[in-house]
């Protein structure tokens, strides 16, 4: 199973709170928001600084606000902000294996690790907080005379 780790999946939902209405957040407010720890949401906001998704807003009423607009910022941006490189596997060509020179996928796992990350940089943090219309199969109910 492919998995983001929860650093990446909390740092989706903290950006997807702030996208909500582009004002300036403190941590503590996105935190209860949430339902977070105060001290997961400040780590996870500082690491979102330093990639420019987020910007420290000093003051009585500071926090932290995006840099640019939802629809301007990727889910693969957020996932690097939190994880690194994304790979699934160590062929993302940022580290060194032992078995690199010898490797006869490598280039395909490489191959791989680059689609996954073009769909994720094709979904933008706008469309991740835009609501989806629940699809139903009416079918099944009529089958069972519920709904006529």
């Amino acid at each position: 199973m492919l998995r983001l780790s929860k650093l990446a999946d909390y740092g989706s939902q903290v950006m997807a709170y702030m996208a909500r209405d582009g004002v300036v957040h403190s941590a503590s407010e996105v935190a209860t928001g949430l339902g977070m720890a105060p001290t997961t949401v400040s780590k996870i906001l500082k690491m979102l600084a330093r990639e420019n998704l987020v910007a420290s807003v000093l003051g009585a009423k500071g926090g932290y606000m995006l840099t640019r607009h939802p629809c301007e910022i990727s889910i693969a941006e957020i996932i690097y902000a939190m994880d690194g490189p994304i790979s699934i596997t160590e062929c993302s060509g940022t580290s060194t294996c032992a078995r690199e020179s010898t490797c006869s996928t490598r280039s395909n796992w490489q191959g791989i690790n680059h689609i996954i990350h073009d769909a994720l940089n094709k979904v933008n943090l706008a469309e991740m907080i835009a609501p989806k219309s629940q699809v139903v199969d009416v079918s099944a109910i009529r089958a069972r005379g519920i709904f006529v």
